[in-house]
């Protein structure tokens, strides 16, 4: 077989469906590419049938989907290299619906936090455990060695804004270095010394209204996506010989003062109508406030309102050595913490497991809930909504109690002892245990427990184009698969599905399951199990690779109705479960059942012979294979 240049398959993909522009979203499965164009009159699918490495092009779900095959991997890398539209630097943007703005609004500030998870979860429990040093007194807080640790512990957090910087521009697609010196500059020592209460700001004349940016979130992001507005502004109408410094020089001269003077004032007066509402709140109804300080507190962080509420904190820490303001927040902490730890007992993601579990650590020991926020809790939403009532319960208990905390410090196991002093400190422990109780206990019972994660949704490419390829080690035996679920037995031609078909997969055959139990049709190596559980790729001792394709088009379905029991690597027997499917939801979401089985690398083998239709049951001879 002649070799194929994917690269150039690539190049000729995106050009004959109307460029990168006409693109807006870009996803593979097991055979084919999946795009979401634009304007789908721009496409010229005739041309691109006709490309080395297309065997056809298909269009379902709103969806143009461009069959390449066991290869669909080396065409996506390629589309990689040459495109934005994949990775880190993948379009978001979508013509389709979106839902809520609140769900956007979650997606949006999770993926712009996805990339400093990790950093994040770790910095956390670094601050953990050095506030474990020094509640133990291994460590003095005066020495020198402190203040090289808890630099080293709190830099990640102090200069947020310059991290998120770079991740935002990602998204926005601005540029990262001009985005990172527009978030250096709210960070900056002198425009931190200038928030001083009662000091009079101005910019030419402009009154501003001063925060502090240390630690914020809302205020960069806003700013970036504006920034990516101007860049392409300026790009457009600056010449080419002015362009490349004279963009980012107006960006950062534009972007700074303009998110000083509106981004600043903005959330001041918000913080301020909270805080004002809070307090209120307290001196006329104490549970009341409880609730909302309990439930709201990590919104409040979220919106970067909270800063309205710590000056009046340490005010009341200054003049009368208490604060009632900080009685309510140990609850909502520990009950973030609570609900991600529940996540990492319940999901069978183990990405998602592993930023729960150091997360949820350092929401307990620290108060630092950054990484469970925005990498567990507000993506599955739940978690985060457990852990607000949670947090109002817990909140309403230590209000009622007269809690509070003489010291400021991370609301955290560890810093518990600040609250020991003033009001009932049973109360808190009380109000601390049931929100802890709460958010757990409705996380760990209502949580959808998603699916497992998987590398890549995608077949390996056991038969390559490449004419120097090395062929898969075969045996020359007569190998029998089996049905892999109970069902009609019909001819791979009569699949509803004209990839499949036509045979261009390699040959097999499809079953009209009788129920939802999918087993294996041989004994081997899974190679290859989809995070939707519609997919799975086997490879057999004698070389035989098969594919196990679970109803037609049931990508779209996300893994809903799909339960996987087995992951890539797993060595299973014939007639071994691989998932269960729900039929009647598949049925009742549109798509057809029909299960198909397709012996991918037919051409390097010497037969394959499909049974005749009819009732078979599962695991029961329907094809034999001579390797």
């Amino acid at each position: 077989m002649a070799s194929v240049d994917y690269r150039k398959t690539a190049e000729e993909i995106l050009a004959k469906v109307g460029g990168e522009a006409n693109v807006s979203g870009l996803t593979h499965c097991a055979t084919r590419l999946r795009l979401k164009l634009r304007d789908e009159s721009k496409a010229d699918t005739a041309a691109v049938e006709r490309i080395p490495g297309v065997i056809t092009v298909m269009k379902a779900g709103g969806q143009y989907q461009v069959v390449i095959g066991n290869n669909v991997p080396k065409v996506y890398a390629a589309l990689g290299e040459i495109s934005k539209l994949t990775g880190d630097t993948a379009s978001d943007e979508d013509t389709g619906p979106k839902g809520s703005l609140l769900n956007q609004f979650i997606q949006l500030i999770s993926s712009i936090f996805l990339p400093v998870l990790w950093p994040l979860s770790g910095a956390g429990l670094f601050k953990a455990f050095l506030a474990a040093a020094t509640t133990f007194k291994w460590i003095s807080t005066s020495s020198t060695t402190y203040a090289i640790l808890n630099a080293s512990a709190d830099a990640l957090f102090n200069f947020l804004p310059i991290f998120l910087a770079v991740t935002a521009a990602k998204r926005f697609k601005a540029n990262q270095f001009t985005a990172m010196a527009i978030a250096g500059a709210l960070v900056y020592p002198t425009i931190i010394a200038l928030n001083v209460p009662g000091q009079k700001v101005e910019f030419f004349g402009i009154p501003v209204v001063m925060m502090s940016y240390v630690s914020s979130v809302l205020p960069i992001v806003i700013g970036v996506w504006l920034q990516s507005y101007l860049e392409r502004g300026l790009n457009k109408v600056l010449p080419d010989w002015l362009r490349n410094f004279m963009t980012p020089l107006l960006a950062i001269a534009i972007m700074v003062p303009l998110i000083l003077i509106t981004v600043g004032p903005v959330t001041t007066i918000a913080a301020q109508g909270v805080s004002s509402g809070v307090n209120w709140l307290f001196a006329t109804a104490p549970w009341a406030a409880g609730a909302v300080m309990g439930g709201l507190w990590q919104v409040f962080v979220l919106f970067g309102l909270h800063w309205g509420l710590v000056p009046i904190m340490l005010n009341d820490l200054s003049t009368q050595g208490y604060t009632l303001l900080g009685g309510p927040i140990p609850p909502a902490v520990l009950a973030q913490a609570a609900a991600a730890l529940a996540v990492a007992l319940r999901t069978r993601s183990a990405k998602r497991r592993d930023i729960a579990t150091a997360g949820s650590l350092s929401g307990f020991v620290a108060g630092v809930t950054e990484p469970v926020i925005y990498g567990v809790n507000l993506p599955l939403k739940l978690p985060f909504y457990a852990g607000i009532a949670g947090g109002a319960v817990g909140g309403t208990i230590a209000a009622l109690g007269g809690s509070a905390n003489n010291q400021f410090v991370f609301p955290s196991l560890l810093g518990l002892p600040a609250y020991m002093q003033h009001g009932s400190f049973v109360m808190q422990l009380i109000g601390c245990a049931v929100a802890v109780g709460i958010a757990f206990a409705v996380t760990f019972v209502a949580m959808d427990r998603e699916q497992a994660d998987e590398v890549a949704d995608v077949l390996p490419d056991p038969v390559v184009d490449d004419a120097d390829a090395t062929p898969a080690p075969l045996t020359g035996r007569a190998i029998t698969l089996g049905s892999p679920v109970e069902g009609e037995l019909v001819a791979l031609a009569d699949v509803p599905d004209k990839v499949f078909a036509s045979g261009a997969m390699g040959s097999g055959f499809g079953v009209q399951p009788a129920n939802g139990t999918i087993v294996a049709p041989c004994d081997g190596t899974i190679i290859v199990a989809t995070r939707t559980g519609h997919a799975y790729g086997l490879k057999s001792t004698d070389g035989v690779e098969v594919l196990v394709h679970v109803g037609i088009d049931t990508v779209q379905m996300q893994g809903d109705g799909f339960e996987t029991l087995v992951s890539k690597g797993d060595v299973v027997t014939k007639g071994q479960p691989l998932c269960r499917v729900d039929l009647d939801q598949v049925a009742a979401a549109g798509y057809d059942p029909t299960t198909i089985v397709v012996v991918t690398n037919t051409t390097k083998l010497s037969e394959v012979t499909p049974g005749a239709a009819g009732h078979v049951a599962a695991g029961a001879d329907a094809c034999v294979v001579v390797a």
